[in-house]
């Protein structure tokens, strides 16, 4: 593996986990606060729909205005992408926790789902938002080798995106069932 892309690719995966371990914590924590009452979940399901509702990379100019350091807006951003989909989707699978008589397995679907789609948008974000501003990461690399016009450099940065797009997706599967089983396993000997 060339140095270069082993670099890109610890650069894109350390500002994955620092923007989206925060989020995944926090959102997950406001995310379970929200869905297990009703009457809080009503009040804000509709009003945490509107930054949501905001694309991630939107974020970014206002961001870059605000924090002059520009590794700490990258990470921002991440976060607040992230941090909105994990509590609207927690939030979620509180509420489908609460109306099946409180089935852990249910509330470990959901909450692995949440992290799952969680990481998903911050795994986009972190890509987008190099290719926009960054002189390094996969998503850079893919942006220089479009203006380079190097389909080398694009196709590669292409496979390692998704790969650990894969895997980080599969990771998280196995630790949800992982979890669900231990779970299951905890009430059969009960």
């Amino acid at each position: 593996m060339d140095r270069s892309i082993f670099l890109d690719v610890l650069y894109s995966l350390q500002r994955l986990f620092v923007g989206y371990i925060p989020a995944a914590v926090v959102g997950s924590f406001f995310g379970y606060l929200i869905g297990v009452n009703g009457a809080i979940y009503e009040i804000f399901r509709r009003i945490v729909q509107i930054p949501h509702s905001i694309p991630p990379v939107a974020w970014l100019p206002l961001m870059l205005v605000i924090l002059p350091e520009k590794e700490s807006a990258i990470v921002i951003v991440i976060f607040v992408a992230t941090f909105w989909t994990i509590l609207i989707n927690t939030a979620i699978g509180m509420r489908h926790f609460r109306r099946q008589d409180n089935n852990f397995r249910v509330a470990i679907f959901h909450i692995f789902h949440a992290l799952k789609v969680g990481v998903w948008v911050a795994w986009f974000t972190v890509i987008a938002v190099e290719m926009l501003i960054d002189q390094k990461g996969l998503g850079s690399l893919a942006w220089n080798g479009y203006k380079s016009v190097n389909i080398n450099y694009i196709f590669e940065a292409i496979i390692y995106i998704g790969v650990i797009g894969f895997l980080l997706d599969q990771l998280l599967d196995l630790a949800g069932y992982m979890l669900a089983q231990i779970v299951s396993n905890g009430k059969k000997s009960d």
